[in-house]
């Protein structure tokens, strides 16, 4: 039996690393997946690989009009919504805080914490509808912190709260909300920071030393665990941050300087 079956899923940030693994299992797994992004390259590249039966849409999670918009237009492809999956995020500026300029600031900000707003803000109706969930892709940082990643850390530590919060205020409409919470993962993105660390193969173990399992996963197994959270079997869980971190968070076993 197909865990998500017939189930539509918003998946913002879908169309590349952790959130198009995501859009590729959610559909095996029997869902119908949304996948919105602003790149347009890869949304056509993602949509190539999930065939029919999948919509794609060019959206700007941070800009209001382009979020209400990009749900209407599922409501109307499918006539439901029954999870919105907030993945889209950036990690950029690398920085300590007092470097941090304020259009950096406000840029990871508005990517990885607004989109969560306009996303609830214009779905939650459709997911009351369909006592349906939200899930919200978190990282470790935001836990345990990171050096010199202190704007991104912020972002995640108050998606965190908010996270707790969104599962308190919708639990009246049986409405769930829980956060995945990744430590590292193979991503394109993570792949050429590890090819420009000076140390060369260095960044590669640093990565996977962090971990306890003893290795850096790649994105299937936070597919997985997502899969669970927005399935049946999850369904008495919600306001949970879900580490998937291979025990990092017991303790880093080696830093790179």
């Amino acid at each position: 039996m197909q865990a998500l079956k017939d189930k539509v899923i918003f998946l913002t940030g879908g169309s590349m690393g952790i959130g198009y693994e995501c859009a590729v299992r959610y559909a095996e797994a029997g869902a119908g997946v949304v996948v919105v992004t602003n790149d347009q390259l890869s949304l056509e590249a993602a949509m190539a690989t999930l065939g029919p039966g999948h919509l794609g849409i060019l959206c700007d999670v941070t800009i209001a009009r382009d979020v209400q918009s990009a749900i209407e237009k599922t409501l109307a492809h499918y006539g439901r919504m029954d999870v919105i999956h907030n993945n889209a995020g950036i990690a950029d500026p690398s920085k300590p805080l007092h470097e941090t300029s304020e259009e950096e600031w406000e840029k990871v900000l508005d990517t990885n914490l607004k989109s969560v707003f306009l996303t609830c803000r214009f779905g939650i109706e459709a997911l009351k509808a369909t006592k349906g969930c939200i899930l919200n892709t978190s990282s470790l940082v935001g836990a345990i912190g990171q050096d010199n990643h202190a704007a991104y850390a912020a972002t995640k530590g108050a998606m965190n709260a908010l996270t707790k919060s969104m599962a308190i205020d919708y639990a009246p409409y049986q409405v769930r909300v829980n956060a995945v919470a990744p430590a590292g993962v193979w991503t394109p993105m993570l792949r050429q920071w590890s090819k420009e660390q000076p140390e060369g193969s260095a960044g590669e173990e640093y990565l996977n030393n962090i971990h306890l399992l003893g290795y850096c996963p790649e994105a299937d197994v936070i597919a997985d665990v997502c899969i669970f959270l927005l399935s049946d079997k999850a369904r008495f869980i919600t306001g949970h941050i879900m580490p998937v971190s291979g025990g990092a968070e017991l303790g880093y076993r080696k830093v790179l300087r």
